[in-house]
């Protein structure tokens, strides 16, 4: 009994470092790969098409005219423009309804510095009342460059089709010194009994020319 109990709590012991093991190792990946993506962000580069992000998000409702020059409406966003350009399509959820949906990157603005999107909204009593809220982006496309854009369900199922619709390849010709094979002239039905054989007509002799 005592070798069993302690075979046993060898193997709990064992197991229980090696759950620990790879929590730890999974908590130090992710925040590897969250160290990464600050670095890149905090360094000015842009996101890449499909990428899930962070940000602070408020609302203006002054203006008329963006700085694209399209006249502001809702669905439209301020960024930063180097981090998102304009023209970039994003899909923001703000843990409201009221919020959540596509917006399109179409003005700037001084104080829209980094990881900061501000959202046009017709009503500025609607503006102040949104006030300032984190969310959840969603880079749909990054800029004006359609090749810059995350595939879709669509898309996605439109190449697995198209993957599955190979055209088979032509057959090679034959090599070379090797003719092809020749072709067989079908056979005449033969004649029925009883029935009389086609006489050919006689061809007409040629006149001779007259001197």
């Amino acid at each position: 009994m005592r070798v069993l109990s302690r075979s046993t709590w060898r193997k709990v012991t064992v197991l229980v470092i090696a759950v620990v093991g790879f929590v730890l190792m999974y908590e130090a990946e992710m925040f590897d790969s969250r160290s990464a993506l600050w670095q890149s962000m905090a360094q000015g580069s842009a996101p890449r098409p499909g990428s899930q992000l962070p940000f602070a998000a408020t609302a203006y409702c002054k203006g008329t005219t963006t700085a694209s020059g399209v006249v502001a409406r809702t669905g439209v966003a301020a960024a930063d423009p180097t981090l998102l350009p304009v023209g970039s399509v994003l899909n923001i959820g703000a843990g409201d309804a009221r919020y959540n949906g596509v917006y399109t990157v179409m003005d700037t603005g001084p104080k829209v510095q980094g990881r900061v999107l501000d959202l046009y909204m017709w009503s500025c009593h609607e503006a102040l009342k949104f006030g300032r809220k984190e969310v959840q982006v969603t880079v749909l496309r990054l800029g004006w460059d359609p090749t810059a854009s995350s595939p879709s369900i669509v898309d996605r199922l439109f190449r697995r089709r198209e993957a599955a619709r190979k055209i088979p390849a032509p057959e090679p010709p034959p090599p070379a010194g090797i003719a092809p094979a020749e072709e067989t002239v079908p056979e005449p039905p033969p004649a029925i009994e009883g029935e009389p054989e086609a006489i050919p007509e006689p061809v007409p002799e040629a006149s001779a020319p007259s001197q």
